[in-house]
């Protein structure tokens, strides 16, 4: 499998105009936390199933990009990182826009994948993103006019 990206865009009617590395890691303790409380509920120990992967960041990587490693054999890595782009808007002016990319790379599983797609929707919706999924298709998850 080449290595593939999915893009979360923060446009101006999202929740936030930028993000930070940290905010991203906050959002994925939040998403542990409620499907520990939902394997609670039906009495299945879903935490591990539900996020497979442990958190690590490098020292170039500080601010910039971290990643998600599982030692379970179904998955492997799922890259993540912030940064900026110029966007020129219908009138012709240009603005700034953070986006969030998660990069599978060549030695992704389709464990991986799965849970690349089911990350990148989690975050698109919480923060109010237009999601640029792996396929090429763009799902809004912000309120449009």
């Amino acid at each position: 499998m080449m290595a593939n990206n999915a893009y979360i865009k923060l446009v101006p009617s999202s929740n936030k105009e930028s993000i930070t590395t940290d905010e991203v890691k906050e959002l994925f303790q939040y998403y542990k936390e409620t499907t520990s409380k939902t394997g609670d509920q039906v009495d299945w120990k879903y935490n591990e199933p539900a996020f497979p992967y442990e958190i690590k960041e490098t020292h170039e990587g500080k601010n910039k990009w971290f990643y998600l490693h599982s030692n379970n054999d179904r998955y492997n890595t799922i890259l993540l990182g912030i940064d900026q782009e110029i966007i020129r808007d219908e009138d012709g002016s240009e603005r700034q826009q953070s986006y969030i990319q998660l990069t599978l790379p060549e030695t992704a599983t389709f464990g991986d994948k799965g849970k690349a797609n089911e990350f990148s929707r989690y975050l698109a919706k919480k923060l109010q993103g237009e999601l640029h999924l792996f396929n090429g298709r763009i799902m809004y998850f912000y309120p449009r006019k």
